[in-house]
């Protein structure tokens, strides 16, 4: 290789490693914005948007254990009423479940490794906790918020032929459980931000799945008033 050759690879390599530097320091100073913007943003949602009332309802709405009455009046309303779909159906809503909180936590909390608000050293003391202990796991993404959005888009999807309107009630649900997860101080906005677009593209998926397999209605029979 001669010393012009030379020359121009340097010259080359220096100009690659100077513009990935630039964008390096720019995606830094983006994501100090945007940290401090979340941050800003659980501090208004977790110390001033807050009532007693609030105090007393949020840390229920975010316990998964007080939904179970709930899951279990959906199995057993789906197996009584409508029999082999609404096996099917039962199995793509834990399908769904399971994709969320699996991606959630293996794609995302084990790679970003962000520590959660409450668990911050250096930022607790701007934290209400309001849960009797902060979790060891990661913040980003909520799972509470990936879970029950995949739950709410794939209820929407499947029974929007059946419930018309009243199908957007599993957004409202999980969209309540979900900002009850700042509320209380286990997690950052943007992390339900982040768990509520990949229930979203989960739910669709597993919804759309099921409604190609047993058509758009989710039962054979659609219960009505009369019966």
């Amino acid at each position: 290789m001669t010393s012009g050759n030379r020359l121009s690879v340097t010259g080359g390599s220096i100009h690659f490693l100077g513009t990935f530097g630039l964008m390096f320091l720019l995606a830094s100073t983006i994501w100090e914005k945007l940290e401090k913007m979340d941050q800003w943003l659980f501090i208004q949602i977790n110390s001033h948007f807050t009532n007693p009332v609030f105090d007393s309802v949020m840390p229920f709405m975010r316990e998964a254990m007080n939904w179970i009455p709930l899951y279990l009046f959906l199995i057993v309303f789906a197996l009584l009423n409508f029999r082999a779909k609404g096996a099917w159906w039962i199995l793509f809503f834990i399908i769904t479940v399971a994709l969320t909180d699996m991606i959630g936590n293996y794609g995302f909390k084990h790679n970003f490794q962000r520590i959660r608000p409450c668990g911050d050293p250096d930022f607790f003391m701007h934290v209400r906790l309001l849960v009797d202990h902060c979790s060891t796991g990661f913040s980003f993404t909520s799972n509470h918020a990936a879970n029950h959005f995949g739950i709410g888009t794939f209820f929407y999807i499947t029974t929007r032929p059946l419930l018309k309107k009243w199908a957007v009630t599993g957004w409202v649900w999980a969209g309540l459980i979900s900002y009850a997860q700042v509320y209380v101080g286990v997690h950052y906005p943007l992390d339900i931000l982040g768990g509520a677009l990949l229930g979203l593209l989960v739910g669709t998926l597993t919804g759309y799945l099921f409604n190609n397999r047993h058509g758009f209605a989710i039962f054979d029979t659609q219960p009505t008033i009369s019966s």
